[in-house]
């Protein structure tokens, strides 16, 4: 049986969440997570108009309980939002849904939106990164490779990377010699072998690093818990870590969720507002679900009101000339970067640390593409996706010993945010929104992603890796 990677990422992030349940939706379909039994909704008079409307309509409902209908949490808060229980999520079927229902007939009304599940926003589910580290060869140069630009700290741009934290031993990496921020809460478990997603922060600030030197790098540890967080808590999460520096030129962020929806994540409301008085860009990755449906916050990049403040990022394969098989794409993606195969620094300078995998690779790639991606190599087994009933061997380990290779959308944002960054430098432009729109004004590349020719942007010292095509048999 082929794995079940989605699934697999369910279990790991709701093990990692013992005390919130949580639900796939929509109805049970692979393509977001949410918490069980809760809506929210805008502090004040909106949250008390879906309170009551939800009470009403469960009072008429046979088999729902109009009692379990409680705001929970504090009255008002920085992000804006309520947190409504709306059902005991250990009696079974979600209520949820039928909640959402309840208020559609006020929300056509008011001609806008009242009520919203409450998401997990993640940097794991269905691939995100688009698969699991690899050790580089010895003696492989990172890809991208630093660029020259030197550092001068009365110049420098300031890029705030919101992810899960630093490796203990990211200091032995030269590139990160100006990076601060929050250490990682825990790298390796009770047995010595590396945790699922450590170094996914550690990764990024490398890119960045590489493509932009002449940056000051500050790596938040927002998402350390399996790099996943509900949607009520990520806007105050986004306000922590920009208030612990102030706002910075640029935030890199390679997180996300996608909701059905074209106008975005009600929990984020606030940030969204905030960032957009600030002069802050949001460089946001796009996702690895390979999909067109909108995943925030990066699709706010397609929303009038933040076009010049947020900028979406797909990723290529390894030669750069086509989408890579796991990107999201669409129009509201405004970007594409290389992001598969990405080498760059991860953990075990000083001693080697061993990894375990986790998810298995496929026979063939799960999208329908036809050159030799990520989901089929290199070839591992791994402990999520392997029973004893399926009679698969021992999961495949290896060490890593500082530098890795990589891909996902995750890491195709910071490469775009090192460039807007190093425009920045060069042109000694200090506004990050200007150097946006003068970096996509300048774009003469394109690649094509599902028929479609999209805009480019490529490092000067990032260096294509070929792209292998399967003998087809006759």
């Amino acid at each position: 049986m082929a794995p079940q990677r989605f699934h697999e990422q369910f279990g790991h992030i709701q093990r990692a969440m013992p005390g919130t349940a949580l639900a796939m939706g929509p109805d049970d379909a692979a393509e977001f997570l949410y918490e069980k039994g809760v809506v929210l909704a805008r502090d004040g008079e909106e949250a008390r108009l879906v309170e009551d409307t939800v009470r009403r309509h469960f009072t008429d409902t046979r088999g729902l309980v109009p009692d379990h209908v409680r705001r929970t949490g504090p009255a008002a808060n920085r992000t804006g939002v309520t947190r409504i229980r709306v059902g005991d999520p250990g009696l079974g079927e979600d209520v949820v849904p039928h909640a959402l229902g309840a208020l559609r007939e006020a929300e056509g009304r008011q001609g806008r939106r009242l009520v919203s599940r409450n998401h997990v926003v993640h940097i794991a589910v269905n691939a995100c990164p688009g698969d699991e580290p690899v050790p580089a060869r010895h003696g492989e140069p990172p890809n991208p490779a630093p660029a020259g630009t030197p550092y001068d700290p009365a110049t420098a741009v300031g890029v705030l990377v919101v992810d899960t934290g630093l490796v203990h031993d990211h200091g032995s990496y030269p590139p990160l010699a100006h990076t601060t921020g929050d250490p990682q809460a825990v790298e390796t478990g009770p047995d010595g072998v590396l945790r699922q997603y450590v170094g996914h922060g550690t990764f990024i600030a490398g890119i960045v690093a590489a493509v932009a030197p002449n940056t000051d790098i500050t790596v938040r540890g927002t998402l350390a818990d399996a790099g996943a967080v509900l949607e009520s808590e990520f806007g105050a999460r986004l306000f922590d870590a920009v208030d612990q520096g102030g706002w910075p030129d640029i935030i890199s962020l390679s997180a996300g969720t996608s909701n059905g929806r074209t106008d975005g994540l009600l929990g984020l409301d606030a940030f969204m507002r905030e960032l957009r008085e600030q002069g802050t860009l949001l460089v946001a990755a796009a996702g690895n679900n390979a999909s067109a449906n909108p995943f925030w916050p990066a699709a706010y990049a397609a929303l009038p009101e933040y076009e010049d403040c947020v900028l979406s990022v797909g990723a290529l394969r390894g030669d750069g000339e086509s989408g890579a098989c796991f990107s999201n794409h669409g129009p509201w993606v405004r970007v594409y970067a290389p992001g598969e195969r990405l080498t760059g620094a991860l953990t075990g300078f000083r001693t080697p640390v061993p990894y375990v995998y986790q998810h298995s690779t496929y026979d063939s790639c799960r999208y329908g593409f036809e050159y030799v991606c990520t989901c089929q190599y290199p070839r591992h087994s791994g402990v999520l996706s392997e029973t004893p009933e399926s009679g698969a061997g021992k999961p495949d380990q290896v060490m890593f010993d500082g530098l890795a290779q990589w891909s996902g959308t995750s890491f195709a944002t910071p490469v775009v945010a090192g460039l807007v960054a190093a425009h920045m430098t060069a042109h000694k432009e200090r506004d990050p929104r200007a150097a946006r729109a003068q970096l996509l004004g300048s774009v003469r590349e394109s690649a094509e992603v599902r028929g479609a020719h999209v805009p480019v942007l490529r490092p000067a010292t990032w260096r294509p890796t070929p792209v292998a095509i399967p003998v087809q048999s006759v």
